[in-house]
């Protein structure tokens, strides 16, 4: 049977480790496919002619397009990135009838929905793996290994950049903005580290992984999200001794009353295995009613972990081409007219339990105002920390945990208590969530 020939946009890090773990491997991946899968064309502006194996055997251009319009290219592989020209690029090619492989997550957050709906009019396929978790097979597992489950919540340490950080200054004690500094230097951060130290990189990410767990349309719109930039090296350390550590996780969660898709800091107990993982390793936990708790962890990013997910999913394709396109596994796991409207809840809607720390003046009758306004609210505390004062008469620092409460009860509660004239300053808030099984 005559290879299949692919079409490669982007030889960067990832396109460059594609190309290399798929020569590399070759003869192994042919065995699996069932014929051999040969990149004949490559677009690509800038890349390096010496890390790259088997150029000369490629057509190299600077036009991606040329690459997506040339009718012997039966899949094209987008590792661009961004949303424009990307998003263009994409449904050109599922315009003329080519199966797509993508590792660009912002793409599926926001324009999923109509390229898989574009790919289904076509019967072709859009597969997406390496979009979320690099070299981690986590859409597979909750797509295909999971079906017979009714997912309940998935959590996941989704952005290796955000770990790096808060794993360097829960265990040397920096600040944030030094450990960024670093993790620049050592190219797990941009020069512009947003999209990493922000959230929105793991709210992509999330986006694609609540939809395939509740059946629900992409809604990236809906995420709701909260950076690290504010976590402090004191509340590292006060999560510790309160047997917590601090993990910048991206959760998704079906109620009763809709789905919760967020990303914010959360306290988590140190003797869950996620809580455990640190560098910039990436770990997602989903919990499924009949398996219960499963964990999976690997690298989140970098060259071959991520042409990895890649090569899998050309793999899938090739295996799929003779396939009837309505018998093929559903891009989003439920059938295309399955997927739910089930609402995505707004963040004060979510019930979660809170960590606190006030700046406080040091005098009787403090800690009765600070419960009264919970009880008012119907908070109820389970923990208290106080610090002692640095001078008599001074401020103290004063650390509670809560149980669930909903978040606009607190937001309120928080609100009246900084008013208090013993409180000094904001009232520092980190989600707590146990994640038991």
């Amino acid at each position: 049977m005559e290879p299949v020939k692919v079409g490669i946009l982007g030889l960067g890090t990832v396109g460059g480790g594609t190309v290399n773990v798929l020569i590399r491997n070759a003869e192994e991946i042919a065995r699996r496919a069932g014929r051999g899968i040969l990149i004949t064309h490559a677009a690509a502006r800038e890349y390096d002619p010496r890390a790259i194996r088997g150029l000369d055997n490629m057509l190299v251009t600077e036009d991606a397009f040329e690459v997506v319009d040339d009718p012997a290219v039966a899949i094209v592989i987008e590792l661009i990135g961004g949303y424009s020209p990307a998003k263009e690029l994409v449904l050109r090619a599922i315009a003329n009838g080519k199966h797509v492989v993508t590792a660009n997550k912002a793409l599926i957050a926001l324009h999923g929905n109509e390229i898989f709906s574009a790919a289904q009019r076509k019967g072709v396929t859009v597969a997406f793996e390496a979009a979320v978790a690099g070299g981690i097979p986590i859409i597979k597992a909750m797509r295909e290994g999971l079906a017979a489950n009714r997912i309940e919540w998935v959590a996941g340490i989704i952005n290796g950049t955000g770990n790096f950080i808060l794993s360097e200054m829960r265990d040397k004690g920096r600040a944030f903005t030094e450990v960024l500094a670093e993790a620049q230097s050592l190219g797990y951060a941009e020069a512009d580290p947003t999209f990493d130290v922000e959230g929105i990189d793991a709210a992509h990410k999330l986006t694609i992984l609540g939809s395939i767990a509740f059946g629900i349309p992409l809604q990236f719109d809906r995420t709701y999200i909260e950076g690290i930039t504010q976590v402090e090296p004191q509340d590292v350390v006060h999560a510790e001794v309160l047997g917590y550590r601090i993990k910048h996780l991206g959760i998704a969660r079906k109620t009763a009353q809709g789905v919760e898709l967020r990303v914010h800091p959360t306290l988590i107990p140190e003797r869950r295995l996620i809580a455990n993982v640190d560098g910039v390793m990436n770990a997602v936990l989903v919990k499924g009613d009949a398996v219960g708790p499963t964990l999976y962890y690997g690298a989140g990013a970098g060259s071959e972990p991520t042409a990895s997910a890649v090569v899998a999913d050309l793999v899938d394709v090739v295996r799929a081409l003779t396939t009837d396109p309505e018998n093929r596994v559903p891009h989003l796991a439920f059938q295309p007219g399955e997927l739910s409207n089930v609402p995505v809840l707004p963040i004060d809607e979510v019930r979660t339990a809170f960590y606190l720390r006030l700046r406080v003046v040091d005098e009787p009758g403090v800690m009765a105002e600070i419960a009264g306004i919970l009880g008012q609210a119907r908070i109820s505390i389970e923990a208290i920390q106080q610090k002692e004062p640095t001078r008599e008469g001074g401020e103290i620092a004063l650390i509670l945990l809560t149980r669930q409460v909903r978040e606009g009860d607190m937001k309120e509660a928080i609100a009246k208590i900084e008013q208090l004239d013993s409180v000094k300053g904001q009232v520092v808030r980190i989600r707590v969530e146990h994640l038991s099984g």
